[in-house]
């Protein structure tokens, strides 16, 4: 197997019908990876995963070759909220979301660390630790491919996890607790004010992700172009090279050999039917020329 016919394009699928419909949903759009919610993003209640839903899914995967899955969090966690209820519920969420994610046997669970409105920055790094580690306490990692990625966000004033050394510190101070691990997005990284566009920002910033983060603990890049402008801190995807972000940014990541283990998701919009594939497409286009 060459190692372009290896490397890991996906797309953020639905799951209706059970979650293990996400591998066939995934391989129709040109996928070998793929991004699911376990539950509703806006809702706090959510039902265990059925064991024939987890081995179904598991089967399909190892018969299409389909991995690694990555489980995205819900929205409504936030855990470094100043309000303890908002924070408790988060805490008991956020358990819920590692327990689905790992009887799903998938590899990766991204979170987006929360807004400290409130809170100092300090305060609020030490409460998404906190709460993290709160969350977990009792579950057994050990032997299991399974990582807790930090998301990067798009620098909205409160959010934390705008500045990539943001991220890393937070990621830093949870290895004692569980196996963690970074999600980077391209469109929160250009709307927070990184230049990933001119070939120079695209070094520099590389860097700058070498010296916080480090390029070994990135082991998923969102795939998203952006409606908005860089430095905006405005959260708006855009499909593939039709936004602020453009192709050639892409390309130049799609080959970037620093990231060869990583995989490659978009959370690109469905405007229409067959936008998943026509994203998958663009992604798997730019990544072989």
């Amino acid at each position: 197997m060459s190692k372009m016919t290896k490397k890991r394009i996906g797309v953020h699928v639905g799951t209706a019908g059970g979650s293990w419909t996400a591998v066939e949903r995934a391989v129709a759009a040109g996928a070998n990876t793929f991004q699911i919610f376990t539950a509703s993003p806006r809702m706090w209640k959510a039902a265990p995963v059925k064991a024939e839903d987890a081995a179904k899914m598991c089967e399909l995967r190892a018969k299409h070759d389909v991995g690694p899955v990555a489980v995205h969090a819900s929205y409504l966690i936030n855990l470094c909220s100043q309000t303890e209820t908002v924070r408790e519920n988060s805490v008991g969420a956020f358990r819920g979301e590692v327990e689905r994610a790992m009887a799903l046997g998938a590899e990766y669970l991204v979170l987006h660390p929360g807004s400290w409105k409130g809170l100092t920055r300090e305060q609020g790094l030490g409460l998404a630790a906190e709460s993290i580690a709160k969350a977990v306490e009792g579950i057994d990692f050990a032997g299991k491919d399974f990582r807790i990625l930090i998301e990067n966000t798009a620098g909205a004033e409160f959010s934390l996890g705008g500045k990539l050394e943001q991220v890393a510190e937070l990621v830093e101070t949870l290895k004692p607790v569980a196996p963690v691990g970074v999600c980077l997005d391209t469109c929160h990284i250009h709307v927070a004010g990184y230049d990933i566009v001119s070939e120079d920002g695209y070094t520099e910033t590389m860097l700058l992700v070498r010296d916080t983060v480090g390029f070994e603990a990135v082991k998923v890049w969102h795939c998203n172009d952006a409606k908005a402008a860089m430095g905006s801190k405005l959260d708006r995807h855009e499909h593939i090279g039709e936004g602020t972000i453009g192709a050639e940014a892409f390309r130049r990541l799609l080959h970037d050999s620093r990231f060869g283990h990583a995989v490659f998701i978009a959370e690109t919009p469905v405007d229409a039917p067959g936008d998943e594939a026509r994203n998958v497409g663009v992604l798997r286009t730019l990544a072989a020329g």
